[in-house]
């Protein structure tokens, strides 16, 4: 007997040619909406935003008295400070609202009691100190997951913090199995000679179940061309898959790759692998078909190499493993002698180094979970591990995803999330991944070669331009590429109708107004301290300049509950916020790059995201932005 195949195809490419048909049937799967507690392990349809901060108030985050820190200072064990409760503080405990009058916690183990209604402290408090501000997790208006992303534990916790009660998702893929072959029987039957029990639908049943899809088996089919072809049909218009397991050989009733042929479009028969050679990869429509071959092993082969990742298509994610790595720190890690602790970090892949970049450690932020690549373990009895030293890593995430991150480092803008949304929609197997640590932190991460891009708006004092001289100054050896990013307005965000009547920065000093000031390295407090010195103003003179935010929209958040009167950021994170804005100046945002990584993949596809109009039109309707030249290079 002549057995012949029409392809003998290796199996990377002939997953191209059928992933490649399936793009181009627009092969994909429908949206619900579901409740996020009922989410688990399902794929975000569209983009997610927090509707509400979390915390949505100033939250006491310790046991003890809340009270005003200037009351305190001066404290030490020779002079105590005394309170008096009710008329100086009072006693809270975790979770608690911070009063508004007060500004700060003292941990119950820092209190003498002193007894009548009055305390000694012998150590000053700090304004803010042990207490969970608005916004310290999530800001209302920030992204929670993109689109296409899986659903994990510690992305419930994250939306529910954040007030989303109910996501929208891709629908389970449904899988039909037909098994086919005239000597199979049911399980619960006794077998005669030529007789073989079909069990194949239960192992590509449970490994379905396993990837998160829905198996539907049909009825048996006897090797009878026209009834195989009935049921292919049958299952395509009610399966987004169909699976028919025996007959994909070449033996007289081996009739899968004909009906297959008939009914649709056979688009492979026969990979280059054993056991599973004869597979057929085909197409009813938009509907994916896949022959498997009925020996069982052969079976779990094909179901592993070929369906899964179709089903990964489909989903538009990739399965993750969680594997061991070593990684490279990128920055000091300290931990108390006294405990086992895990930390989360960001992993990516920096001129072939695996570079592990530790996130928010608080015990209340759930959103670093959700950003996590990967668990550092700290032992009992260390004190944690100095920046470039080699640490172990258990992955949250596969590390065929991290190689396909690009990772993003610098300062903060909502556009990051925009352009991140995108590329997980345009390409679905590649991500993205931000850091915010401010300009001149973005600056050092690149000079470290700890990241790919940096955001950076960074003014130069003497001359009035952006970004080139601190290049110069700080990254003169590299070879550096500017990818000029957006035109922005900066200006002091206030609450709605502007009741402090704020009319420019010298409002905002030695008036009893609250501001929220950003970070030490940050573009926006390089921007505010120009401004003052340009003014003759000293930082002391306005309460709240020690008070830093790592964001834009953790400063609008703050503004928007009350907690301050005023801070400075940009035009789109007020206008989230449903804020009034005073405008200050107009700033350049770019990327700066390495020359040398223009030439990875993930880097292109992301200055290409920064050049097409749907991130154009995105943030023309943010308001605030000039996106002229977005993506353009510069070397």
């Amino acid at each position: 007997m002549d057995y012949s195949y029409l392809h003998n195809l290796e199996l990377e490419d002939a997953l191209k040619i059928y992933i490649d048909a399936l793009k181009s049937a627009e092969a994909g799967l429908g949206t619900e909406e579901i409740p996020v507690k009922d989410s688990l392990g399902r794929i975000t349809a569209e983009a997610v935003y927090a509707r509400i901060s979390s915390p949505h108030y100033n939250a006491c985050a310790m046991d003890g008295i809340a009270l005003c820190a200037k009351s305190t200072f001066g404290a030490t064990e020779t002079t105590p400070v005394v309170l008096e409760e009710h008329t100086d503080f009072i006693r809270v405990d975790t979770g608690d609202p911070l009063p508004d009058e007060f500004d700060a916690v003292v941990m119950i183990e820092d209190v003498i009691d002193s007894g009548d209604g009055k305390i000694l402290l012998i150590n000053a408090a700090v304004p803010w100190q042990h207490v969970r501000q608005i916004g310290e997790d999530i800001c209302a208006g920030e992204i929670i997951l993109t689109s296409n992303t899986q659903i994990r534990p510690a992305a419930i916790g994250a939306m529910l913090a954040g007030g989303v009660m109910r996501v929208k998702v891709k629908k389970k893929p449904v899988v039909g199995i037909i098994a086919t072959g005239d000597e199979l029987v049911s399980s619960s039957e006794t077998p005669q000679k030529g007789q073989v029990i079909e069990f194949n639908s239960s192992i590509f049943s449970s490994m379905l179940l396993e990837w998160g899809a829905v198996p539907r088996v049909y009825k048996r089919v006897r090797d009878n061309l026209r009834d195989i072809k009935d049921a292919i049909l049958n299952a395509a218009q009610e399966c987004d898959m169909v699976i028919v397991n025996a007959g994909s050989s070449a033996g007289r009733e081996d009739f899968s790759s004909r009906a297959i042929s008939e009914v649709g479009n056979m688009l492979v028969h026969g990979i280059a692998i054993r056991p599973g050679k004869p597979a057929i990869l085909g197409l009813i429509g938009n509907r994916p078909v896949i022959g498997i071959p009925g020996y069982p092993v052969s079976g779990i082969i094909v179901m592993d190499m070929v369906v899964k990742p179709v089903i990964e298509h489909l989903k538009g994610v990739a399965f993750c493993q969680e594997d061991k790595v070593k990684a490279i720190l990128s920055r000091k890690i300290l931990s108390s002698l006294k405990y086992r602790e895990f930390v989360r970090v960001s992993l990516g892949y920096v001129n072939d180094r695996l570079i592990a970049t530790p996130l928010n450690r608080g015990a209340g932020v759930v959103t670093s979970f959700v950003k996590a690549d990967g668990i550092l373990e700290i032992p009992t009895n260390s004190e944690g591990y100095e920046r470039n030293t080699q640490v172990n890593v258990r992955l949250l995430k596969s590390e065929n995803e991290i190689r396909n991150t690009v990772n993003i480092i610098g300062s903060h803008d909502p556009l990051i999330d925009i352009a991140a949304d995108l590329m997980r929609i345009k390409y679905p197997g590649q991500y993205v991944s931000s850091s915010h640590v401010g300009s001149l932190g973005g600056i050092m991460a690149i000079k470290r070669s700890e990241t790919h891009l940096a955001g950076i708006h960074l003014l130069d004092e003497e001359t009035g331009e952006y970004n080139t001289s601190y290049i110069k100054k700080y990254l003169a050896n590299e070879k550096i590429a500017v990818v000029k990013g957006v035109r922005r307005i900066q200006g002091l965000m206030v609450a709605p109708g502007n009741p402090k009547n704020i009319k420019s920065i010298t409002d905002i000093c030695g008036s009893g107004l609250r501001y929220v000031n950003r970070q030490k390295g940050s573009g926006t407090r390089i921007l505010l301290d120009y401004m003052l010195k340009k003014g003759g103003i000293t930082a002391g003179k306005i309460y709240g300049y020690e008070r830093e935010e790592y964001t834009h929209m953790s400063v609008a958040a703050l503004v928007a509950a009350g907690s301050a009167d005023t801070g400075l950021g940009i035009y789109s994170a007020a206008k989230i916020y449903g804020l009034d804005f005073i405008p200050i100046c107009e700033e350049q945002y770019d990327f700066i790059v390495p020359e040398r990584h223009l030439e990875l993949v993930t880097v292109r596809q992301f200055i290409d995201i920064l050049r097409s109009s749907e991130f154009k039109n995105l943030l023309e309707k943010m308001g605030g932005y000039v996106v002229n030249d977005a993506g353009k290079i510069i070397g």
